[in-house]
């Protein structure tokens, strides 16, 4: 005697071939370990972003001892003083010993996702002591540190710029292939326009005719707004040749004969059967929003 068994949602088919997946599994913990990083870069970050020490540019990795003649006695650094600062020479200072503390209390506050405010760093070190794990760069900024604040700009332009350009992208393709005749006539020349711009060569190109003291801030958005606008015009030609096959569907015809309008059929039962897809090109889309933050100049 067989059970009966309800047809499952896509969002359900997807999550059970998910899990059954040990390399997705994977690289959704990786990947929630640096979404995580990137977050809590407050707390992980040994010193401030903006924090200089000009006595310490170029200052080479610090290395983390954990022996001391021998025996087992816990992390710590050996701290350095400058031979040449125009060299970037340094030399350890003898008999230093400086141990690596957890749970410090910073010199700068901070606010935990800008809300509550903190002090707290997961480690440091005391002075005269340096904790330069990457090493420092000219200024005597903390590489290390820097690269976790950094992440937060090249992890979030990559979301961001996939949620403008997918929505963008999906809607458009789907109307154009369901309504078909001049709507999808237009809309394909559009795209085919839009894709034959060269991504790279457009951000170098726009971000060159800004002026140089444009902050930050605004570039970081004027930035994620042009890989959105270049980058929904293949989803878009994609998701109308999924949506032309899967309009001519029995559920799809039922649907339209019970009277439900375009969008209600577009959205209820004809793209979320694009999700598939949908999931694993944004996957593949991130790292080209990333390069294309990281090839426009500051």
């Amino acid at each position: 005697m067989s059970s009966f068994s309800p047809e499952r949602s896509p969002w359900a088919i997807f999550w059970r071939e998910f899990r059954k997946s040990p390399v997705a599994l994977a690289g959704a913990g990786i990947l929630i370990v640096l979404y995580g990083a990137a977050i809590f870069a407050d707390f992980l970050a040994p010193w401030p972003m903006a924090r200089q020490d000009l006595d310490f540019g170029y200052h080479p990795p610090t290395p983390v001892h954990w022996f001391h003649e021998g025996r087992f006695v816990g992390p710590y650094v050996v701290a350095t003083e400058s031979v040449d600062i125009g060299r970037s020479s340094y030399r350890v200072v003898p008999g230093s010993r400086h141990p690596v503390r957890f749970f410090v209390q910073g010199s700068q506050p901070y606010k935990v996702l800008g809300l509550f405010p903190a002090r707290t760093r997961l480690f440091g070190v005391d002075p005269p002591a340096h904790l330069y794990l990457f090493g420092s760069d000219k200024y005597g900024r903390d590489t290390y540190s820097r690269l976790l604040y950094g992440s937060r700009v090249s992890l979030s332009i990559g979301l961001i710029g996939i949620a403008i350009s997918f929505l963008i992208g999906t809607l458009v393709g789907g109307l154009s292939g369901y309504l078909g005749k001049g709507v999808d006539l237009v809309v394909m020349r559009v795209t085919e326009l839009i894709m034959s711009v060269p991504a790279l060569y457009l951000i170098l190109a726009l971000r060159a005719s800004f002026p140089s003291n444009v902050p930050s801030d605004r570039m970081y958005l004027i930035i994620v707004v042009i890989l959105a606008f270049i980058g929904w015009a293949s989803l878009a030609r994609i998701v109308r040749g999924m949506v032309l096959s899967l309009r001519e569907q029995e559920y799809v015809n039922a649907a339209r004969a019970l009277g439900a309008g375009t969008l209600r059929i577009l959205f209820r039962h004809i793209l979320p059967n694009t999700m598939s897809f949908l999931i694993v090109a944004a996957t593949i889309a991130v790292p080209g929003y990333i390069l294309g933050e990281v090839a426009s100049p500051p």
